[in-house]
């Protein structure tokens, strides 16, 4: 377990430092469509390459709602990992996530999924005010909270960071990052959610992946 841990950490600088050089990294294969990210995890009977897949994970939304891998089969989704009392990089994100809400507000087949990592603080009825201030509706975007420990376990699945950092604005450390994910749960494409450039080409790629996923 701890040489997975080590090699998810590395796996997780060199994407991360790919992202913080470049703005972007560079999503689209040779034929056009979004590649997969992340490690390979070897290959399969068939000889095709395993790729890292997003765990089972099971959370509490603002309405109550248990969240699950079943509840997004058959969709794609965008992540995020935030806290309602953020005083530093939250409100740019929201705004951005916003920016994708909207233009994608009748698309039933993409799903906004938001991991608040302040459990403490960021109840179901902290989560509804806050869902209700942004005006959106739970079916397409999912504000949840649920097990700590099983919160950070997600972000490290999705390569970013997410802990308890006393000296961090407001007590966290976390990724700005958005992880657009498909319907096989693997991750495609990332975007920075304080940056528009960088999410404006993100929402070129969920098109991207809406279109592949129609076909």
């Amino acid at each position: 377990m701890r040489n997975i841990q080590i090699f998810s950490f590395f796996v997780l600088f060199l994407l991360s430092l790919s992202f913080s050089c470049t703005n972007s990294i560079n999503t689209e294969s040779n034929d056009g469509k979004l590649r997969i990210l992340g490690h390979r995890q070897g290959v399969d009977e068939n000889g095709d390459t395993i790729y890292h897949k997003i765990p089972d994970f099971s959370f509490i939304d603002q309405d109550s709602n248990v969240i699950t891998n079943a509840t997004l089969d058959d969709k794609i989704y965008l992540v995020d990992f935030f806290f309602t009392r953020c005083p530093s990089i939250c409100p740019k994100v929201k705004a951005q996530m916003m920016r994708i809400y909207e233009k994608f507000e009748n698309e039933d087949r993409l799903v906004l999924l938001s991991h608040s990592i302040d459990v403490r603080n960021d109840t179901v009825p902290a989560l509804k005010a806050y869902a209700e201030k942004l005006g959106i509706k739970t079916e397409r975007w999912h504000l949840v909270t649920g097990n700590e420990d099983k919160l950070y376990d997600m972000a490290d699945q999705y390569f970013v960071t997410a802990m308890k950092d006393p000296t961090a604005p407001g007590g966290f450390d976390h990724s700005g990052r958005l992880i657009l994910v498909d319907q096989n749960r693997l991750v495609r494409s990332f975007g920075d959610g304080t940056e528009v450039e960088s999410v404006d080409k993100l929402m070129v790629d969920i098109q991207k992946l809406l279109d592949e996923t129609s076909r």
